[in-house]
């Protein structure tokens, strides 16, 4: 019966199979010992100390790498479909810990930030960033992208991401130009911005990307399930205002409608020139008068986010085929994008005295141009991930060596890892974002490997990713809870499990 009672207790915990079998063997081997030798039993019973020690040390790493999600019934939304994505990705990844990480980080976006209502006539998710109660049309885009692929296999979870596409396209219909939106009609901590506010904004700032990520997740929705139910009357008015927001930000004509500006202490909170930022000469690139940190931008000529801008229009063209063949917007949407393509062959290019040509991170049309790079998504770094470039491409590799090197003013080094931050948070802050895009971008296996490692060190013990880390002490970080680079993470995870999963099986 004690025998029995032992094999219980050993297999009560989930380690692994071989290591449960092999102390289990030993112990009871020198149990039945004891019983028939009482002086074999205290020979044996220092090596039987070692085998506690053993077991004991497990158990506590058992214990260390305790899920860290919410109670199942705590979950704000549950998918069948990713729950067994985790089991079968987690059975092929050696490290406990890489395992913990991803199963706390993959489904994070679902367990604690979605709020899904399929009560009328559309299915509506409204999708918060985490430990900031709005929803941002960027992050809410980012956070459910990994979870495409499995909604052919679960019925319900295409209706969440429909919801997302609706919640969009309501939030585009209030305000274009707005970056973040609230689920009800609240008073915004920003409602003294000198901008238009409006009721249901939580943040005015205008940046191209966040239009750019809602015509992203639409393709893709619609080209993995073929569902035309989110595309209905409002969505074509809410694309009729993607593209005349584009056109006024092209600045032609004047500054458009929009300006901004904010009783901040940061200049990075602000615009210049009477809340229209610095002049810009308009040669066809779309002006983005914040990054996607939220930065306010040096010169409005964003790069990276008109590379995305083509890639999304591109999509936009051949989803409006698809839907509204012959609508009059398909014209508008190639012209557009003809424009954008040639200015930025034009003008996106500058020689760099150590790298060649790479490409600028903002130029204002004038000539001057700021060279760096920001680890939020769009960013140079990423421009293969949003399938704007190819990453063997040689100026996007000239471009890469450069973002990645100590000449990029915001890539750091320190004790604890090295990557790419920005203003946002400030010197020597890290973006765990900057590190995954960096791996999700990478062909090189050996880096690869250093990320999932500096990515695997730098959690700081809490089991889920950071907005930032400090380069010498990834204990000093910012946002403990930050959905997007959650869900980031679990993508890459999911990447080297289809393209590199020998990767999964050292030692992290």
């Amino acid at each position: 019966m004690q025998t029995k009672l032992f094999r219980d207790i050993f297999f009560s915990h989930s380690l692994l199979a071989d290591l449960h079998l092999l102390v289990y063997d030993y112990f009871r081997t020198n149990y039945l010992l004891a019983a028939m030798n009482r002086k074999q039993f205290i020979l044996s019973s220092s090596s039987s100390l070692l085998v506690y020690s053993a077991l004991g040390y497990l158990l506590e790493r058992e214990k260390a790498f305790a899920s860290s999600r919410p109670m199942p019934a705590a979950r704000k939304f549950k998918s069948e479909a990713i729950e067994q994505v985790i089991k079968e990705v987690k059975s092929s990844i050696a490290s406990q810990e890489l395992q913990w990480l991803f199963e706390n980080c993959f489904p994070n976006t679902l367990d604690t930030t979605v709020f899904f209502s399929d009560e009328g006539e559309y299915p509506d998710t409204f999708v918060i960033t985490g430990d900031i109660d709005a929803m941002w049309l960027r992050d809410s885009s980012a956070q459910v992208w990994p979870y495409l692929p499995y909604v052919n296999q679960d019925p319900l979870l295409q209706r969440l991401l429909a919801g997302v596409i609706h919640r969009q396209t309501k939030c585009i219909l209030l305000d274009p130009y707005a970056n973040a939106f609230y689920k009800d009609n609240r008073t915004s901590e920003w409602r003294t911005d000198h901008t238009e506010m409006k009721p249901f904004v939580h943040e005015r700032k205008w940046e191209v990307d966040s239009l750019c990520y809602t015509i992203r997740l639409a393709f893709a929705y619609y080209k993995t399930t073929g569902d035309k139910t989110p595309f209905n009357k409002e969505w074509l008015q809410a694309v009729g205002l993607i593209l005349q927001t584009f056109r006024e930000q092209q600045r032609k004509k004047d500054s458009g409608p929009y300006h901004f500006q904010r009783s901040a202490s940061g200049a990075t909170d602000t615009l210049c020139c009477n809340g229209f930022g610095k002049p810009v000469n308009p040669i066809g690139l779309i002006c983005s008068a914040f990054r996607p940190s939220d930065d306010s931008t040096n010169y409005l000529f964003l790069i990276p986010s008109n590379y995305f801008a083509l890639v999304s229009l591109q999509q936009l063209h051949e989803l409006m085929m698809s839907l509204y063949p012959g609508h009059i917007y398909l014209s508008e949407i190639e012209s557009l994008r003809a424009e954008i393509q040639n200015a930025l062959a034009a003008h996106g290019v500058v020689e760099h005295p150590g790298f060649g040509k790479i490409i600028p991170y903002e130029i204002d049309g004038f000539g001057h141009s700021n060279l760096m790079d920001d680890a939020n998504v769009p960013s140079l770094l990423s421009l293969p991930y949003l399938n704007a470039v190819q990453a063997d491409d040689v100026l996007y590799q000239n471009t890469r060596k450069f973002v990645l090197s100590k000449s990029n003013p915001y890539f750091f080094k320190g004790k604890s890892g090295e990557g790419i931050g920005g203003p946002h948070v400030g010197k020597d802050m890290i973006w765990p974002l900057g590190i995954i895009m960096r791996a999700l971008t990478s062909t090189d296996e050996e880096e690869i490997v250093r990320c999932l490692q500096m990515l695997v060190s730098t959690h700081a013990g809490t089991g889920f990713m950071h907005e930032s880390f400090h380069a010498d002490n990834p204990k000093h970080f910012t946002r403990k809870w930050f959905a997007w680079a959650n869900t980031l993470f679990g993508e890459l995870i999911l990447k080297i499990y289809k393209e590199h999963p020998a990767l999964l099986m050292r030692t992290y």
